[in-house]
C-alpha cells in the first residue's frame, strides 16, 4: 500500500484487473453506500443470498447421493432443494435487482454487471434444471440433471466472488453514508 508523507494512503490494498476487477481509491475510502432494500440499515440482500446458495449447493450435493446409490430419496431431495433454491433465488434476485437499478455505482462497475448475468444464468438453469426432474424426478439426473447441478454451482462460485468484490472493494450494500452515485 502507497501512503504519502502525512501517512494518507494513496491507493488501494488491491490490484486493479481490468476488465474484471476494478478498483477505485474514492470508493475503496469513501464510508459506502447504503443498500435501497435494508431494515434498521441492515442490507436484506446478503441474508436473502444464503438460502439460495445452500439449496442449490445441496441439490448438487443430493445429485451425487444419486449417483452413487441410486436411491429415490436422492432423487426426490435434489428436485425439493432445486425447487427451493430457485424460490428462495427469485427473492433474492429481486432484492439484488433493487439495488443495481437504484444504486448507479453498481452499473458503473463491471463486477455489478457479470453479478447480475450470472445470477440471471443461474436462475435460468436451475428452472431448466427443475423442469427438467419434473414428473419423474430420477429419469432425467444422469447425465443432465448432474451436469446442471455441477454448472449451477460453478457459476454459484463466481457469482459470490463478484458480488463481494461489490461488498468489499466498492463498498456497496453496507452501512454506510456515501452516495448511491459515483464518488
Amino acid at each position: 500500500m502507497e501512503t504519502t508523507d502525512t501517512n494518507q494512503t494513496t491507493s488501494t490494498p488491491f490490484p486493479n484487473i481490468p476488465p474484471l476487477i476494478e478498483s477505485d481509491d474514492r470508493e475503496y475510502m469513501d464510508t459506502g453506500v447504503p443498500s435501497t432494500v435494508a431494515i434498521a440499515g441492515h442490507p436484506l440482500h446478503p441474508l436473502s443470498v444464503i438460502f439460495p446458495i445452500a439449496f442449490l449447493a445441496l441439490a448438487l450435493g443430493t445429485d451425487f447421493g444419486y449417483w452413487l446409490t441410486r436411491d429415490f430419496f436422492w432423487a426426490r431431495a435434489s428436485i425439493w432443494l432445486i425447487g427451493l433454491g430457485l424460490g428462495a433465488g427469485l427473492l433474492a434476485a429481486a432484492i439484488g435487482m433493487s439495488d443495481f437499478l437504484r444504486i448507479e455505482r453498481v452499473r458503473k462497475r463491471s463486477a455489478g454487471w457479470v453479478h447480475m448475468i450470472l445470477n440471471v444464468a443461474i436462475l435460468v438453469l436451475s428452472l431448466v434444471n427443475f423442469l427438467l426432474r419434473w414428473g419423474n424426478p430420477d429419469a432425467r439426473i444422469l447425465p443432465w440433471g448432474l451436469l446442471l447441478s455441477l454448472v449451477v454451482g460453478t457459476l454459484t462460485s463466481a457469482s459470490g466472488w463478484f458480488g463481494a468484490e461489490l461488498s468489499y472493494r466498492h463498498k456497496i450494500g453496507v452501512v454506510g453514508a456515501g452516495s448511491r452515485r459515483y464518488p
